[in-house]
């Protein structure tokens, strides 16, 4: 489980903004990245509805399939410039790149009553901001959190035209947080922990569908050790946890596909990034009282729930499937708690991508979203300065195959 952690490893702890707001990933195919997620109602066919909308699985041909996708992630340095505790400084993070695999699976009807299984290995939230100059070490250094989710589901067939879909979530994290100062912490931990996915795919008709799913909020405990230091001095090494939410998220979605095999779709989401209010450090052995104010006191965060607004487009032909997409994000983190260790903004994404069938078993795909965060003006308790670029790439290959 570790080696395959590690191969999908991306960061993040309380760190930087990827796609969504927040920390949270809601790219995991070929095909999420080319509609930018926008594939919640419509399915054409392909094994990411496990993931997706797994009660999408009924209406898939009665075949098993197999998706494996590979994506590459490419980060900005963040710029900051302004300063912190009335001290001037203009400084940016490290500009960072990752390649993350994931998987998807879809089984062949199963019984009388077209009961489908699916299966995805993907990774759902994180990625790490690290900053090396003076004011960004002192509270993010380094900030990572690794997280893999295996995601069991089971599709029933309600009739003809409605599916309905459950799933077991569960995610596997491990995570570091470190700090770099005459106050300095070094922790690290990992846990396994377990949610769950509803769904539902309605089809009134042939060119209309809807779709709706819910990810319950999984709360991700890491549990392991901290060293924590006053200059050269180490005042405690020992067990310690710390516990961030990977957020609730409701997704609604409707979908209409044109006679010219031109499908439109609109996603509504919802995430209840509210459950994030404070990140508090918890220790196995007692620290002295004195210790309390730099090391153990809650750190608030107050994060408010988010909307997106995703569209999707995709155009079928005979051997070829075009797809588009374009994302409207906002970020959670209020103007009071925004720092270092997690400098979003409001973003806006376009992608692009598409799909060539090989022959009756096996097609490839290809595509590419390009986030662009705005620049965002901060003025609290610690900050008065600006965060400005940060903006991300994506790239994403896949092989479908059906057997």
């Amino acid at each position: 489980m570790k080696n395959l952690l590690k191969l999908t490893s991306i960061s993040l702890i309380a760190t930087t903004a990827i796609y969504a707001g927040g920390y949270k990933i809601p790219e995991t195919s070929t095909n999420a990245v080319a509609l930018g997620a926008a594939n919640i109602a419509h399915n054409h066919n392909n094994a990411d509805a496990a993931y997706y909308n797994p009660a999408k699985m009924i209406f898939m041909t009665d075949e098993n399939h197999i998706e494996a996708d590979l994506m590459y992630i490419g980060l900005e340095k963040v710029k900051y410039k302004g300063t912190v505790h009335g001290t001037a400084t203009d400084e940016s993070s490290q500009s960072e790149d990752f390649i993350i695999p994931t998987l998807h699976y879809v089984s062949g009807a199963l019984g009388e009553n077209g009961v489908r299984v699916g299966l995805s290995i993907v990774v759902p939230g994180g990625l790490s901001k690290r900053w090396s100059g003076k004011q960004g070490i002192q509270t993010a250094k380094e900030f990572t959190l690794e997280a893999l989710e295996i995601n069991p589901t089971v599709a029933f067939k309600l009739s003809d035209t409605l599916g309905f879909a459950v799933g077991l979530r569960a995610v596997y994290s491990s995570g570091i947080v470190k700090s770099s100062a005459a106050i300095s912490r070094d922790m690290n931990g990992d846990n396994l922990n377990i949610g769950y996915n509803l769904a539902v795919a309605y089809k009134p008709m042939k060119a209309l569908e809807f779709g709706i799913t819910y990810r319950s909020k999984v709360n991700l405990n890491e549990q392991g050790s901290a060293k924590l230091d006053i200059g050269n001095a180490r005042v405690y090494d020992g067990g310690a946890s710390v516990s961030v939410p990977l957020p609730a998220a409701l997704n609604i979605a409707v979908a209409y596909t044109f006679e010219s095999a031109t499908t439109i779709e609109l996603v509504y989401e919802k995430t209840y990034w509210s459950a994030y209010k404070t990140l508090d450090f918890n220790y196995i052995s007692p620290i002295s009282p004195i210790l309390v104010p730099y090391f153990d006191n809650p750190i608030e965060k107050k994060w408010h729930d988010t909307n997106t607004f995703r569209l999707g487009l995709t155009q079928v032909f005979d051997n070829v499937t075009m797809m588009a997409g374009l994302v409207i994000d906002e970020s959670p983190i209020p103007n009071k708690t925004i720092g270092f260790e997690l400098p979003d903004t409001d973003s806006t994404a376009v992608s692009l991508g598409g799909r060539y069938k090989i022959n009756e078993r096996v097609d490839a795909g290809l595509s590419v979203l390009y986030s662009i965060h705005k620049d965002r003006t901060v003025h609290n308790s610690s900050l008065n300065g600006e965060f400005s670029d940060g903006n991300i790439l994506i790239v994403s290959a896949g092989l479908g195959y059906k057997f």
